[in-house]
């Protein structure tokens, strides 16, 4: 059973590492030019410090997962990855919420700080960063998860 538990948690590891990296991959392609107006400009993630933001959470959260990974199943560390699964999982999701925002401002616009919306000029630079949102929230989902083992695992040792 101990076995059984311990494949689950590497799987879910696995799938955390493949979500935050591929978001963050998605978002640091997203770029597109266009021309509005008379005046040419590129749409790219790097314009927007909650795009930054995102990516970087992302990145972090994917190297964390590799690197527990190579945790020893037995290692006294577990309990510090407790700990750890809490940041991480607030981390990613206050990046997901801060991309989600600009991400509507984007698509929506402000009309009362006048923004406008630049979807409809940049329709597949939104789209790519609507691909990598929705990427990174499967990868919040999982961490919530795998918090939830983690907290499981660390209050029944007898489980492990």
């Amino acid at each position: 059973m101990a076995k059984a538990k311990r494949i689950f948690s590497l799987l879910l590891r696995l799938l955390a590492l493949g979500a935050t990296l591929s978001a963050a991959i998605v978002m640091v392609t997203s770029h597109e030019k266009a021309k509005f107006f008379a005046v040419s400009f590129e749409a790219k993630y790097s314009n927007t410090p909650a795009f930054k933001y995102f990516v970087i959470a992302n990145v972090i959260g994917g190297v964390y997962s590799f690197l527990v990974l190579f945790l020893p199943p037995k290692s006294m560390l577990w309990r510090l990855v407790v700990a750890l699964d809490v940041i991480f999982t607030m981390l990613l999701t206050s990046s997901i919420s801060a991309a989600l925002a600009i991400a509507y401002v984007g698509k929506k616009g402000n009309s009362q700080a006048g923004w406008l919306p630049i979807c409809g000029q940049v329709p597949k630079y939104c789209n790519h960063v609507s691909v990598a949102l929705a990427v990174g929230f499967i990868g919040v989902v999982i961490y919530m998860l795998l918090l939830l083992y983690s907290i499981h695992t660390a209050l029944n040792p007898l489980l492990v």
